[in-house]
């Protein structure tokens, strides 16, 4: 392969290198462009010179500012650059340029579980839910009792899982925050695949009480059958404890294994988005054939959740416009606003969010990481936006919330509602949900080929011209369909990688 450079766009003055190897000095490009030095694969290369002070432009955005000149051919540090400010929030335009309807997609169906509420599941899994930290053992310890030991016996449900979290006790309950992981935790047993069967299990002396939990019931908490109290004088030791938590679960398997999928429209899905060990390389071919699968999806009409706030921060000045009215688009200025103040309470910035992972793959820094992460999000109006937590009810692209950190942002989607997962990836990362299928896409034929069976779906061939941004993006969207309809199964599931759940927890602890 002749040595290859990516410029997203015709004004920018850096472009990343292709080649897997990188590439040496004095290597001579196709433009007679000569290399000053060795620059890695997915770091970037000066275009022409670029004086102190002077923007850096990727994306056709400024990423960066230079520290001192840098010449053409040269390799463009971390070291040789320092962050721009965010856009200001005061500033931004609000729904200035609302992208117009693209026609809707008909007739593209999977099958799925519908439940009592209207949503659809993609899986049939009974959940194990707890109000209080102090019982996920024990709640762990029964759920592999359960799955080892009755799940054969209901071949309709797919699994047993416990939904373990470090809340619910030695916390302010009543303060403001507290409404986070509440609502997180309630609205986590009310995602589409747990089925509306999910089991409560309560110590007894917590300050999360199953009524404070559920206050409407919602067939969660109000005794019988739905909710096992640990302190409750029946239970003699930790045998008679999890006998009872078997006992219910048994009857809400015996319920879940009667259902059965039925056909359903695409726009039954609840799709949720999200990267996690980027590189360079992410928004040039992972993040965009996913922002093409979105589009597709949004024209089906499914329910499609960009996240990540730290992520998109550095975008906010091109997704206001988005926004189908100004109400929707002020909303996103509160949640940014939100986390701008949230980061500063604990001492730190936006800039903060780059790991060492994202530099080594070529991300100088988070307006750059944002420019790539947005990509996702595709090309169609914002309808809505919801803070952590929140259950999703909007159709079309959402903005969910979110910290950026990987496991927080899962937790947060599916208690969204989210069914099926589609997670970008750079360097690496075997990252899985128990409650959701992870659709896992590599932006690097060199990582798709190292971990076959921990990737999904090679994006990488974009960047060597192999495949289109619109044919990866087809491909996956054909593929959430198969996955969602229980035709195929992602690597993380085959693999049962599944990570625990993650609270945020922006409250204080007592």
């Amino acid at each position: 392969m002749d040595p290859r450079l990516v410029r997203i766009q015709p004004t920018d003055n850096v472009a990343i290198v292709v080649d897997p190897e990188g590439l040496p000095a004095a290597t001579t490009l196709a433009d007679g462009l000569v290399l000053r030095e060795a620059v890695p694969q997915s770091h970037k290369v000066a275009l022409q010179d670029i004086a102190e002070g002077a923007p850096v432009l990727r994306y056709g955005t400024p990423i960066a500012v230079a520290t001192r000149d840098i010449r053409r051919g040269s390799w463009v540090r971390e070291d040789l650059l320092t962050i721009p400010p965010a856009p200001d929030l005061d500033e931004l335009p609000l729904a200035t340029a609302v992208p117009p309807s693209q026609p809707p997609l008909e007739g593209f169906t999977f099958d799925g579980y519908p439940n009592a509420d209207g949503t659809v599941g993609t899986r049939n899994i009974l959940g194990l839910t707890t109000t209080v930290q102090c019982v996920v053992p024990t709640v762990e310890f029964a759920t592999e009792r359960i799955r080892r030991e009755l799940l054969s016996r209901y071949p309709g449900v797919d699994d047993v899982v416990a939904l373990g979290h470090s809340y619910g006790c030695g916390v302010a309950i009543d303060a403001p925050a507290a409404a986070v992981p509440i609502r997180t935790v309630r609205n986590l047993a009310f995602n589409p695949n747990l089925g509306g069967e999910t089991l409560v299990v309560s110590l007894g002396c917590e300050k999360l009480e199953p009524d404070r939990l559920f206050p409407s019931g919602g067939g969660c908490a109000r005794g019988g059958d739905n909710l096992v109290r640990l302190q409750d004088e029946q239970h003699h030791g930790f045998t008679e404890m999890v006998a009872a938590i078997m006992e219910a679960a048994e009857k809400k398997l015996s319920v879940l294994d009667r259902r059965r999928r039925v056909t359903r429209p695409a726009s039954d899905l609840v799709v949720g988005l999200q990267c996690g060990g980027s590189d360079a390389f992410s928004g040039v071919t992972a993040n965009p054939a996913v922002g093409h699968a979105t589009d597709l999806l949004v024209r089906a009409g499914a329910s499609v959740l960009f996240s990540e706030v730290t992520e998109v921060r550095d975008a906010s000045h091109l997704l206001t416009p988005r926004c189908c009215n100004e109400d929707v688009a002020r909303a996103f200025i509160r949640e940014m606003r939100w986390f701008d103040d949230y980061l500063r309470l604990g001492g730190v910035d936006r800039a903060a969010n780059t790991t060492p992972g994202n530099k080594r793959g070529g991300l100088a820094n988070i307006v750059e990481k944002a420019m790539g992460s947005v990509a996702k999000s595709g090309t169609s109006a914002l309808r809505a936006v919801t803070a952590p937590g929140e259950r999703v009810k909007t159709k079309g692209l959402v903005f969910a919330a979110t910290p950026a950190s990987d496991f927080i942002c899962g937790t947060l989607q599916l208690a969204a509602g989210m069914n099926v997962h589609l997670f970008t990836t750079g360097q690496g990362t075997p990252y899985g949900l128990a409650m959701a299928p992870v659709i896992k896409i590599a932006s690097r034929t060199s990582l798709a080929r190292r971990w076959p069976d921990l990737i999904d779906v090679d994006a990488g061939r974009i960047a060597t011209g192999e495949a289109t941004i619109e044919s990866v993006g087809r491909e996956l969207f054909e593929l959430i369909l198969e996955v969602a309809g229980g035709r195929h199964r992602p690597c993380a599931e085959k693999l049962r990688l599944h990570n625990p759940l993650a609270l945020f927890n922006p409250g204080p602890v007592t």
